[in-house]
């Protein structure tokens, strides 16, 4: 049941008003005239309001205004008599809830009570829903704000550098460690500075093309793919870098990239490698010590006999003492050579290089020797190659190595009915230049192959020192290319090189601070 308040100048109708609503069960209270109303309004606080529209002072529009002010929610039901309807409809616009005419009827006065209720439920459940609503879009979005502050936190506390660029290209996200990897502030670079100028030149452009193929952990992803980037102090940054196209409803809207820093790691390796050297240079002192007692024996045997024959003039010992100590000085001089380069970390010294030259050159240096030895050695050379850029002398030191080997293998070959022979091949494939040392000696089983690149391990029972394919894979490996070897027991054996292609620019940045294979 309801509070009601009942405004009316003439004391009948509001006796017969508070009589039929009280019976009904509602709480009744009466005023004479409108500012006695407002004041009961004030005091009981109903939430139904019948007032008379015609009463002398202040009138029941003017009721109705009023209590719309103090309570917006409250019922107002007008009172008019017939024919004032242009009151009535007064009354509607300022949102009176309805109006009955008098005489009032105890039916009229009935559905202008249950459509008042009605309306102040339904007020009531809306509110309750709005309230409701609004706690759980509270609570929604105290959640979200915790999900995206935690995302958030967990970005910025990222030990590597992550960068989101959105479809454009333009930078939308960079952390702080971005910040510490590349020296600028996020306020330098979000919605300022484009992905191609953060990453080095030609980096960004690798990234997306990588993310466009299958190759790096699948279409639209990066995954350990190592590059470098410039920092603001223009410092080369060697990074390892994993990302991901972003979609939204099967739309590209940009990609992500997580940058980890190198630097510490490639110290370390590097630091690693140089201790490994020095390692080998201090192992290679005793390893070698039988290999260095035997040239030494050779040195001496060809001073003595150059000594016997100036002593008791035979000079037909001269020239074969000379070339005793010649070959063996050679030894030493290779010896040496092979230290240097395996001990010295360095660059290849990349510059325009004619590779059918450098195999001319080597066959001019082993021909005579190849003879003496009995070997048939030849070229096969692709007049189709022109220029690569390459490190001359490294290639030439590799293909000598190869060839000297070969012709040994040939040498120790114990089938008297074979043609021994030595073929220096040159081939241009699509990824660069490939070189092959073929010979037919004696060949090698799987498990010596599998020593090959050991450190010192060697075939030549104390000739050799193991060195000299350490060094011609090394000089290999520096180019950025591969060394292969094919070989079977009195079969033969195939050394392949290939060198990839590599352009002048690049050559041109290496040169500065490349230095030679030349003994300091």
């Amino acid at each position: 049941m309801s509070k009601i308040l009942v405004i009316d100048d003439e004391e009948s109708i509001r006796r017969l008003l508070s009589i039929a609503l009280t019976h009904k069960g509602h709480e009744v209270t009466t005023a004479e005239d409108g500012e006695k109303g407002i004041e009961a309004f004030k005091e009981t606080k109903p939430s139904i309001v019948f007032t008379d529209l015609k009463m002398p002072g202040m009138d029941g529009l003017e009721v109705l205004k009023q209590i719309r002010q103090i309570e917006p929610d409250a019922r107002v039901i007008v009172i008019t008599g017939h024919g004032d309807m242009r009151s009535a409809i007064k009354a509607l616009q300022l949102e009176a809830s309805d109006f009955i005419n008098k005489p009032v009827t105890d039916e009229a006065l009935e559905v202008a009570i249950k459509r008042a209720e009605y309306i102040l439920w339904l007020k009531k459940e809306l509110r309750g829903y709005t309230g409701n609503l609004e706690l759980k879009v509270k609570e929604a979005t105290h959640e979200l704000s915790k999900a995206y502050g935690f995302q958030k936190n967990l970005i910025q506390s990222s030990i590597d550098g992550i960068i989101a660029v959105d479809r454009e290209g333009s930078v939308i996200v960079f952390n702080q460690g971005a910040e510490h990897l590349l020296g600028y502030t996020s306020d330098e670079v979000i919605g300022k500075m484009h992905m191609d100028t953060i990453y080095s030149p030609g980096v960004a452009v690798s990234i997306k093309e990588k993310l466009g193929i299958e190759a790096y952990g699948g279409k639209n992803r990066l995954v350990n793919y190592e590059d470098a980037v410039i920092s603001k102090n223009s410092e080369e940054i060697p990074v390892r870098i994993s990302g991901a196209t972003l979609f939204e409803n099967d739309i590209a809207t940009g990609s992500v990239c997580f940058l980890q820093d190198l630097r510490e790691m490639k110290r370390l390796q590097k630091e690693s490698i140089e201790n490994e050297r020095l390692t080998a240079i201090g192992q290679a002192v005793a390893g070698m010590a039988h290999y260095i007692k035997n040239i030494l024996n050779g040195l001496q045997g060809g001073v003595y006999i150059v000594n016997v024959s100036l002593n008791k003039n035979k000079p037909d010992l001269l020239s074969k003492g000379w070339m005793m100590i010649e070959g063996n000085i050679k030894k030493i001089s290779d010896l040496v050579m092979n230290m240097l380069i395996y001990s010295k970390e360095r660059e290849p010294d990349y510059v325009p290089c004619a590779p059918n030259d450098v195999i001319q050159e080597v066959y001019d240096l082993m021909k005579e020797k190849a003879a003496q030895s009995e070997v048939t050695l030849t070229k096969d050379i692709d007049p189709s190659i022109d220029i690569f850029h390459l490190d001359q002398n490294g290639l030439h030191r590799s293909l000598l190595n190869l060839v000297t080997n070969a012709i040994d293998a040939c040498v120790l070959d114990s089938d008297e009915d074979k043609t021994l022979s030595v073929v220096m091949r040159s081939q241009q494939e699509d990824s660069g230049l490939r070189l092959d040392v073929i010979d037919n000696g004696t060949g090698m089983p799987e498990e010596i192959q599998e020593k090959l690149f050991e450190r010192f391990f060697t075939t030549k029972a104390g000739k050799g020192t193991g060195l000299g394919l350490l060094v011609t894979r090394e000089i290999i490996d520096q180019h950025g290319g591969t060394i292969s070897v094919e070989s079977a027991p009195g079969k033969g054996t195939t050394f392949t090189m290939r060198f990839p292609n590599r352009g002048s620019e690049e050559t041109q940045n290496n040169q500065s601070m490349n230095s030679d294979y030349e003994p300091d």
